[in-house]
């Protein structure tokens, strides 16, 4: 079997540095140079191995300082219950050990003409009249994911909950907001892949650039009318996405 690239080797070393503790959240990761001293590897070599850490979200880049282990709260999990029904505020609530971290989510909407794959995924016209909102998600003081939701103002348009964040049901979900206006909400389809990130992507959730974000592309249905789309995005690095379904027997138990 062939030996690992050099900045792997290096990687994993330091990795396991920052595992074991002996490097811990908020110092200050050896420069470059003395990485490069330290391995006997060239600086190009160093420099790639710091930016797989950084991909894995373990340490992070301070202008004019250096590279820093992050102070993080373990890898948390996107939890898409289909037992809980929705979720309030981020998803990304449990870590490894079971630990709760309370989400917040900040949005900004406005309408918008109906792009081609938005209008073909709502079934509606392309050009039609839509509600376009984005949401950055934070838990544990980090950015944790962001969505960009779409809904047609033909159903939502002229009710009082038009705007996602404002009137009765702001900020509690599309299912509820529907319900309120009788749209009754009866199934969600997500489709899950994954796709290196953009600038602006990589930017806000503080990856490198280059990084594989997960994409889930999800609709919600009224019957067989989709009310809803969204494409939502997360680090691959950081996050699982995790589900809970229920199953039933084919037999049940007589």
């Amino acid at each position: 079997m062939a030996e690992p690239a050099g900045y792997l080797r290096v990687a994993d070393d330091l990795r396991d540095r920052i595992v074991s503790g002996d490097l811990a959240p908020g110092d200050r990761l050896p420069s470059r140079a003395e990485i490069s001293r330290t391995y006997r590897v060239g600086q190009n070599v160093a420099i790639s191995a710091v930016q797989v850490l950084m991909a894995e979200g373990l340490v992070e880049g301070r202008t004019g300082s250096g590279v820093y282990v992050r102070q993080t709260t373990g890898h948390l999990r996107v939890q898409r219950s289909s037992l809980s029904g929705h979720v309030h505020g981020s998803p990304f609530v449990a870590t490894r050990t079971g630990e709760l971290i309370a989400g917040q989510r900040e949005s900004v909407s406005s309408t918008m003409p109906a792009p081609a794959r938005i209008a073909a995924r709502l079934r509606i016209e392309v050009g039609e009249a839509t509600m376009r909102s984005e949401y950055e998600f934070t838990a544990g003081g980090e950015r944790t994911m962001l969505s960009t939701s779409w809904e047609p103002l033909a159903i939502t348009g002229g009710t009082p909950v038009a705007l996602p964040n404002a009137g009765p049901g702001a900020g509690e979900g599309v299912v509820e907001r529907m319900a309120y206006i009788g749209v009754i909400v009866d199934r969600t389809v997500e489709a899950v892949s994954a796709r290196t990130a953009s600038a602006d992507e990589a930017l806000r959730l503080n990856v490198p650039k280059g990084s594989i974000v997960q994409v889930l592309e999800r609709t919600y249905y009224a019957a067989d009318r989709p009310v809803e789309t969204a494409d939502i995005v997360v680090a691959a690095s950081r996050y699982q996405i995790e589900y809970e379904i229920p199953v039933y027997p084919r037999h049940p138990a007589r």
